[in-house]
């Protein structure tokens, strides 16, 4: 049986007020002093915080004692257009109709319209083992495109873990473009190494410099070393090199099977991964940054090209069209790594 919890923007105080409760979840919602509406999503290993009318995005995540979140500046989301706005969260989504770093010659903004769009609709779905968040939009233009995005939200009975699914469907009578990437800012743990069941050689070092980097002589000669030898880089012992920010990128992982799994592992044992499957995710992304603003360690972003632009995924043949009334759905498990 399945219990639907319709929620408008009229139930959300500062002071935090119970929705439900049980033996497995309880959510609560309350609203940010920036004005944001949000959603806990609890059971007994942590909790997940949801903005259901921001994107969407996952604001904060902790399970067993960890936090998964990116170290930012940010106290709280703050209302904006786009990501940069409001860049402190553990996820959004990227796209959609264009996602990643626009080129000077790109016109979408950094990482798309998708991030901090204003939901039309959210709801809770209670069911046996999982509390779900789900959402809806429809985005229009006129003389441009028109379609419905769906994302949701799940968190999984007694699991360290949360699920993360966006379908989109083509609403308008011309083909539609599509670019999409599940964003996880992770935290970034202090001498961490990265493991995933691709080879290790299946990445390759970012050697474009978008707009908002800065180099600096000891970046320029570090970076060098790893484009000619990506699997020397030594995981997370070296923060001070990660400033400005490290990219890798892999291509084409169907080659490496049906799902693949990435992770991040701490010197104290406990570790975060995420899983999907790669028809739906050809490509991933593992961007670093650690200075005084931003500490993140995303060991893997997955995506349907390399987030460097619209024109970019066009030239390399990775930009996704979708038809007339064609959909396409996207999940990803991710949380603690469990025995």
């Amino acid at each position: 049986m399945k219990t639907i919890l319709p929620l408008h923007a009229a139930l959300f105080a500062e002071t935090p007020r119970v929705l439900l409760s049980n033996d497995a979840f309880s959510v609560e919602l309350f609203r940010y002093p920036s004005g944001i509406e949000a959603v806990k999503l609890i059971n007994s290993r942590g909790t997940v915080t949801v903005l259901p009318f921001y994107g969407q995005m996952v604001w904060d995540a902790s399970f067993d004692g960890h936090t998964l979140t990116m170290g930012s500046g940010f106290k709280q989301p703050l209302p904006g257009k786009d990501i940069v706005d409001t860049y402190g969260c553990f996820a959004f989504h990227s796209g959609l109709l264009a996602n990643g770093c626009p080129s000077p010659q790109d016109s979408h903004p950094l990482h798309g319209e998708m991030a901090c769009t204003r939901m039309d609709s959210a709801w809770i779905e209670l069911e046996e083992g999982a509390l779900t968040l789900r959402g809806e939009v429809e985005y229009i233009k006129g003389f441009g495109h028109r379609y419905r995005a769906e994302p949701a939200v799940t968190l999984l009975a007694g699991r360290p873990r949360l699920r993360m699914t966006m379908a989109v469907t083509n609403l308008s009578g011309n083909p539609m473009p599509l670019q999409y990437m599940c964003h996880m800012n992770y935290a970034w743990v202090a001498g961490g190494h990265f493991s995933q069941s691709i080879p290790e050689g299946a990445f390759r070092l970012r050697t474009s410099v978008p707009a908002h980097v800065r180099p600096t002589p000891q970046w320029q000669a570090y970076t060098r070393q790893l484009a000619e030898k990506p699997e020397g880089f030594d995981g997370l012992h070296r923060p001070e090199m990660c400033d400005p920010e490290i990219v890798f990128f892999a291509d084409d992982l169907p080659q490496y099977g049906e799902q693949v799994t990435f992770s991040l592992t701490s010197p104290q044992g406990y570790g975060f991964s995420t899983t999907f499957d790669t028809a739906q995710f050809s490509h991933a992304t593992r961007w670093l940054l650690h200075n005084a603003d931003q500490q993140v360690a995303a060991f893997v972003l997955p995506a349907t090209c390399r987030p460097e632009g619209y024109l970019a995924a066009e030239r390399a043949g990775t930009l996704l069209t979708l038809a007339p009334g064609e959909s396409r759905q996207f999940e990803v498990e991710t949380g603690l790594t469990e025995a």
